[in-house]
């Protein structure tokens, strides 16, 4: 990959910080946006604004190419069998509450998920569980974030509904064994929802060759806008889901007493939609896609062995997931022994290294290691250069020998 121009392709890149270089290791929260994704934006604003499926003007129809070729984009992207398997959503948190509440439990229905998941994973379980009578059932993984398949054989069983799982670590950096625990759960009668935030933006997803029934994921963090995301659905089940909003666009028609719905996926996208946002991340998907997703995995692969031997050469830094960078993705949360998160991240800010500190959403896992106040967390993405990741860690190491 030829970094200097990908890095070109960003203007916030090409700023300073006062008056110095900055690193940017958040991407795991949010990805920085290329020129591209920026000006396809712009675009929409400035040059046809209009709305998709409702009026006939020229801008209405060219938002409404534009809308409909961007949810092609994501189904071709991911590999599902058509474009009306994608719904456009807010981001994964709402595409994982879509379904949440649309699937229609019964009571003694089972839902089993872990102690890894985001918040977003988790929380509407919980709702669910107390709204309708159903069991929340947890795998544990293991202290380095391994999912657990002996378990999980144990736990399923033919009152569990849905499998819930988080297919990419933001803690651990480790990856759920996917296409096993879907195979294990529709044995079982199961269906299965992966949270692919931290997945969809840095390896290829084949949704057929994995088999899953549904997958949750959002633009922010695959260099697209922020408050754009999709679930993608079977489309036999997402027949018969229940929609979690109606509204515009929503029915074929209406009395003052009944409507009729629309087909999928336009019953699930209530209003106005938030076209910038989607014709941006088509525009995302086409900038990731001219790079090649395994050309990003590979080199992503280079810069996390450069990150994770870097932070297991200092004994003062504890490690969060695997010690093996092969088994990880490029990103690396870990604490220092003697100090605080918070202080960590604020040091390294104003050294100009842009990281997280907390719990990252995931208070559970943290709490089953005993982490009370969370940990700092280094994230990267395709952008990053090996020498920033060694600068990283050679600042972070000055910070220790000054502070631990």
């Amino acid at each position: 990959m030829n970094i200097e121009k990908i890095r070109s392709d960003f203007p916030i890149l090409q700023k300073q910080v006062n008056g110095r270089p900055f690193v940017y290791l958040d991407s795991a929260c949010t990805s920085l946006k290329p020129k591209q994704v920026i000006d396809t934006m712009n675009s929409y604003y400035s040059e046809y604004t209009g709305c998709a499926g409702r009026s006939v003007h020229k801008f209405a129809k060219k938002t409404e190419e534009e809308f409909a070729g961007a949810r092609q984009k994501i189904a071709k992207f991911v590999n599902a069998k058509k474009p009306g398997e994608i719904i456009w959503t807010k981001n994964t948190t709402e595409a994982i509450n879509l379904v949440a509440h649309g699937l229609q439990f019964e009571k003694g229905d089972k839902v089993i998920t872990t102690n890894l998941e985001h918040s977003s994973g988790l929380l509407p379980w919980q709702a669910v569980a107390a709204e309708k009578e159903i069991s929340l059932d947890f795998v544990l993984c293991s202290k380095e974030g391994e999912f657990n398949l002996e378990e999980f054989k144990k736990k399923i069983g033919k009152k569990t509904r849905l499998v819930s799982v988080i297919h990419a670590s933001n803690v651990t950096a480790t990856i759920s064994p996917l296409k096993e625990i879907t195979k294990i759960a529709h044995d079982a009668g199961a269906l299965v929802l992966a949270d692919c935030a931290q997945s969809v933006p840095h390896f290829p997803i084949n949704v057929k060759n994995l088999g899953i029934d549904f997958l949750a994921f959002s633009g922010h963090k695959m260099i697209g806008p922020t408050g754009i995301g999709c679930l993608y659905g079977k489309e036999d089940l997402l027949e018969k889901l229940n929609p979690m909003l109606l509204g515009g666009e929503t029915i074929k028609d209406a009395d003052l007493q009944t409507h009729v719905l629309e087909e999928v996926p336009k019953r699930f996208e209530a209003g106005i939609q938030n076209y910038a946002g989607a014709i941006g991340l088509g525009a995302a998907i086409d900038y990731l896609s001219g790079i090649g997703m395994q050309e990003i995995e590979s080199y992503e692969k280079e810069l996390g062995k450069i990150l994770v031997e870097g932070l297991l050469n200092n004994p003062k830094i504890d490690l969060i997931g695997p010690k093996d960078f092969k088994k990880r993705g490029a990103l690396a949360a870990f604490n220092v022994k003697g100090m605080e998160p918070h202080d960590i991240a604020l040091m390294l800010n104003g050294k100009n290294f842009f990281v997280r500190s907390g719990m990252h959403c995931a208070y559970p896992f943290h709490k089953f290691l005993n982490l009370p106040k969370g940990s700092v967390r280094a994230s990267l993405y395709f952008y990053n250069s090996k020498e920033e990741v060694k600068l990283f860690i050679e600042n972070l190491s000055i910070i220790i020998k000054n502070f631990a």
